[in-house]
């Protein structure tokens, strides 16, 4: 069958197929002091997750005795006054092994949240050379231990991909990550266009994407977006698994109310009863997915890297 066949028919097959439960789907862990029972939440009932992140090195309590497997990160440099990395990442390296030898099942990390941003929109601002040799001394060394270890999780802007390349470069061959991490906030044709020009320029890695979501939009336009978004990814051979940005009430939402999978009183949204698979309002019909020429065009690249 032609390529332009098969995305014919995988475009098809998006506006009639719902949303399913899948082993990619992970949850991005924010407490709230305020409601600690939202924690329940997001393990109770038919919940399509298998696992978590935190942003940080250790598990969290609360989630600690579910079935979530949990990922550590090194979010960001140690201690960038510390010229050795080897010094710099000892604490990290030191509290993975102590995990795995108490018994942790750990089997993936996460490096570096959003290192080509700055701290006043939650990037970790770490020069790519510096990453390279904390990388190499702190996180690729996990792969003795039986970890899968991750890139750099960059953004979705044009500097990410810039930041990456120079990411690489400056490891001089001594990177090769078993996955990449990425983030996305913008509209569907914008992400699958990303997805497709990552897919392109790393072919064979697999893709992560640990943050994605249409801030600050009108909740039909926010609801859209998750379906046309999660349905796309979930055809997507080179697209291992994804976590949705969005696990905290719409009062505490800083993308916006209508993005979030929480309501002010804890319930879920619908885009929170999607996520999740849990029934209830995610029984609702789903808004209308239509292709457009960006999704089809991202299709295109992702059925050449599946078919090369």
């Amino acid at each position: 069958m032609r390529p332009t066949t098969f995305v014919t028919a995988l475009a098809a097959a998006a506006l009639t197929t719902p949303v399913t439960a899948t082993p990619q789907r992970g949850l991005i862990y924010i407490p709230n002091s305020a409601h600690p029972t939202d924690d329940t939440i997001w393990t109770s009932g038919s919940s399509s997750l298998t696992w978590y992140y935190n942003y940080g090195v250790t598990p969290s309590a609360s989630l600690s005795s579910t079935s979530l497997s949990f990922i550590p990160m090194l979010w960001g440099d140690p201690n960038p006054a510390d010229t050795s990395a080897a010094s710099a990442v000892a604490a990290f390296a030191a509290s993975i092994s102590a995990q795995i030898s108490a018994g942790a099942a750990l089997t993936h990390v996460l490096a570096f949240n959003e290192p080509d941003g700055s701290s006043s929109t939650g990037g970790s601002g770490i020069a790519p050379a510096r990453a390279a040799a904390l990388w190499q001394a702190g996180v690729k060394p996990l792969r003795e231990k039986g970890l899968k270890v991750g890139a750099p999780a960059v953004t979705g802007s044009p500097s990410g991909l810039v930041w990456l390349e120079k990411f690489y470069a400056a490891c001089n061959g001594g990177c090769e990550p078993d996955f990449l991490p990425l983030h996305w906030y913008g509209n569907f044709e914008g992400f699958a266009s990303f997805l497709g020009q990552v897919g392109a320029t790393y072919p064979g890695v697999e893709l992560w994407v640990t943050e994605f979501a249409w801030d600050h939009q009108e909740l039909g336009a926010s609801e859209a977006f998750f379906n046309q978004s999660t349905t796309y990814m979930d055809g997507l051979a080179n697209i291992a698994r994804y976590a949705y940005f969005g696990s905290f009430r719409t009062d505490a939402s800083n993308i916006g109310p209508n993005a979030a999978m929480l309501s002010s009183s804890g319930k879920l949204t619908r885009i929170g009863a999607w996520y999740l698979e849990s029934g209830g309002e995610a029984s609702a019909a789903l808004p209308a997915v239509r292709p457009s020429l960006c999704w089809v065009a991202g299709l295109v690249v992702a059925v050449a890297l599946t078919l090369a």
